[in-house]
């Protein structure tokens, strides 16, 4: 059948468990082996990987009816240079959607859920057979769009490292992350496991979960119940009442939290917590001799190095994330 149109479209995709699998074992049979010897249920990835790579071929099938289509692995996004006028389809979980994002500059991006049965997919808000319908009102400008706010780390040699969910700065290993930090007015030597800094999207994940903690831990430790924090601008104890870390994917704000900040004759412990802003960055200096790095979404093999001298300052992304709803 004839395309309808000559609009460029970008499928991403990902490899399975079980592709990982043969990858890592070289057949089939092996694969098999080893998940088997372990215990688990075999059929499930078999499962998977065919429910993936039909709903993959499917999808393919009607974009080419709808435009020009180009199928994009993961692994290559990194180095993949998209056109201005390209439109992306992704088609995976929600760790692929945030993955893809941070790469694009303005293209709108769709998220297809390959397996509703198998995943909720917050950010995968269509299936395949939707595509028909969305991929025309996407090039006529018809669909709603989210924006999503980006985090940024820049280094003093010039990197650069773009968060969808959050950033990650600290050990490489479970060791302590060493490093100066300055916020506002106010300077710090940490010992840590690491700073979260969280996108409004990623304020119900990771940085979810550090809030959560600490609000109970705080809230057990504290008579009454009566939860309170350091404000990090001034230090003084204030009172907060059930925050539970989520806020807006397109607030114009960052919330960073320092892991498990240890106070000692060389370390402080009371700058943990903030908001950053246009107008409000936060700078730190690593002190850490090997093993420091910055990574975002989770994605480790992805990373810029934070050794011992290395500044980077923490900001909001110039550019934001642009999802078709």
């Amino acid at each position: 059948m004839q395309r309808t149109t000559e609009n460029k479209i970008i499928l991403v995709v990902r490899r399975t468990r079980l592709d990982e699998l043969i990858a890592r074992f070289n057949t089939l049979a092996q694969a098999q082996f080893y998940v088997e010897h372990l215990g688990a249920d075999f059929s499930d990835y078999v499962q998977e990987h065919e429910t993936y790579k039909k709903v993959v071929t499917a999808a393919e099938s009607q974009l080419r009816q709808l435009g020009r289509v180009q199928v994009l692995d993961r692994d290559f996004l990194p180095n993949f240079i998209f056109a201005e006028q390209d439109t992306v389809v992704v088609l995976g979980q929600d760790g692929l959607v945030a993955n893809t994002v941070k790469y694009l500059n303005g293209q709108l991006m769709i998220g297809v859920n390959p397996d509703p049965q198998r995943w909720d997919g917050v950010l995968l808000p269509f299936q395949v057979a939707d595509l028909s319908k969305v991929i025309p009102d996407v090039f006529a400008q018809r669909r709603p769009i989210k924006e999503v706010t980006m985090a940024k780390a820049t280094l003093n040699n010039g990197q650069t490292l773009y968060g969808v969910n959050d950033l990650f700065i600290g050990p490489k290993s479970h060791t302590s992350a060493l490093y100066q930090i300055k916020f506002g007015q106010r300077q710090e030597q940490h010992s840590s496991s690491g700073i979260i800094v969280s996108t409004g999207l990623g304020s119900t994940g990771w940085f979810k979960s550090l809030v959560v903690g600490a609000t109970g831990i705080t809230q057990a430790l504290i008579k009454g119940g009566e939860l309170m924090a350091v404000d990090s601008y001034t230090g003084r104890l204030t009172q907060h009442q059930n925050y539970d870390g989520n806020f807006p994917w397109n607030a114009d704000y960052l919330h960073f939290t320092v892991r498990e900040p240890f106070p000692s004759a060389t370390s402080a412990a009371t700058l943990v917590f903030g908001k950053i802003t246009a107008k409000q960055s936060m700078f730190l200096v690593s002190q850490m001799a090997e093993n420091g790095i910055i990574f975002s979404d989770g994605i480790e093999n992805d990373f810029l190095e934070f050794n011992s001298g290395t500044q980077a300052t923490i900001g909001l992304a110039e550019k934001r994330g642009y999802l078709v709803i």
